[in-house]
């Protein structure tokens, strides 16, 4: 008897490198599957709708939550980011774990409706550090990059509300790190207690 799929929900602060982790994640796993989040920003060079985010108008985004279309949405930094529904089900109904790339309030608000879900965050080596990583990215002004740094604090209060906290100061460890978080939560007791009856049951 196999698993279920989990849902996970993996946070940072920008400049952490979630989406470097990602990506290198998904190229390990063979029971992950990328939840796709919705987005009234703008998509950045090399972002392609569908893939990195479903990019939706202001008024496709609220026609959606009216219409029961979307589990949480919250607004950062002046832009709408939100869950599809459809894009955790179809995951999650074929067995595959489906991964949410969400802000902490998003977090928070999944943490609500889905007391099972795993949430990992993954933190930078340093503030500095942080800082220094946006500059690096070269694809935001000064005062956007003081304006993220300032919401870096902010989102840090929410990491003691996550299962998982990882330090993003090496790529190959973090990746692992987060590979090893899949791996124990798909042995705990609780996600396995359909697979220990199973085997009580079993005539010698």
């Amino acid at each position: 008897m196999e698993n279920k799929g989990i849902l996970f929900v993996v946070s940072a602060p920008a400049g952490c490198g979630k989406d470097t982790i990602l990506n290198e994640f998904f190229k390990r796993s063979k029971t992950a599957g990328y939840a796709v989040s919705a987005t009234t920003r703008a998509p950045r060079s090399g972002e392609i709708d569908g893939v990195h985010y479903h990019f939706l108008t202001v008024d496709d985004f609220k026609a959606k939550i009216e219409n029961g279309e979307v589990l949480e949405y919250t607004e950062y930094c002046g832009n709408f980011y939100g869950t599809l529904k459809k894009s955790v089900d179809d995951l999650l109904e074929n067995g595959k774990d489906a991964v949410l790339k969400i802000e902490v309030e998003g977090a928070m608000n999944i943490r609500k409706k889905f007391s099972d879900a795993c949430l990992v965050f993954i933190l930078p080596p340093s503030l500095e550090i942080l800082e220094e990583r946006l500059r690096k990215r070269g694809t935001e002004s000064e005062e956007k990059i003081i304006e993220r740094t300032k919401q870096a604090r902010t989102e840090l209060e929410f990491a003691k509300n996550y299962d998982y906290l990882i330090v993003n100061d090496d790529l190959n460890e973090a990746v692992e790190d987060l590979l090893s978080v899949f791996r124990a939560e798909k042995l705990r007791k609780t996600r396995c207690a359909e697979l220990l009856e199973s085997i009580k049951g079993e005539k010698n």
